[in-house]
């Protein structure tokens, strides 16, 4: 029998984990450390990085594992539907939304447009109009329950 070998592409694990807090408990713990790295690395670093931000803010992270197991990771914005609901100054979006409730909550085109700022520096925006990325902005105001006002 030939002896087996460990995998020898590398692995992506998407994370959402708060600005600054991160650490080897749940979620990041189990799904670094079924992969082989440890977990304790990654959460020094991730603070670290982090730092500048206001701590708890939920921050996207894509980490690649090598075959060696060691790491890197890049870090994104806030998920969309957190940063127009901070702007609403809600807690939670609607459960179910349809066209004739009453929205949870209100922002203004400024809001989306600061928003869709925030949004375009990510990696995958780059090169993507702003407007592109504000009508993005909207339509998940409308599935959170959040009307846009001008």
């Amino acid at each position: 029998m030939a002896a087996r070998s460990g995998p020898t592409r590398n692995i992506l694990v998407k994370l959402i984990v708060g600005a600054g807090t991160a650490s080897p408990s749940p979620p990041v713990g189990p799904a670094l450390g079924s992969k082989g790295v440890k977990a304790m690395d990654f959460c020094k670093e991730f603070n670290a990085r982090t730092a500048h931000l206001t701590p708890g803010i939920p921050v996207s992270c894509v980490i690649t594992i090598r075959p060696d197991r060691s790491f890197s990771f890049e870090t994104k914005s806030p998920p969309t539907a957190f940063l127009i609901m901070r702007a609403a100054g809600i807690e939670k979006g609607a459960a179910r939304y349809a066209a004739g409730d009453p929205p949870v909550g209100r922002i203004s085109l400024k809001h989306v447009y600061e928003i869709a700022k925030i949004k375009q520096k990510d990696s995958q925006l780059s090169g993507v109009s702003l407007e592109a990325v504000a009508r993005s902005v909207i339509a998940t105001a409308k599935t959170v329950g959040v009307e846009v006002v001008r």
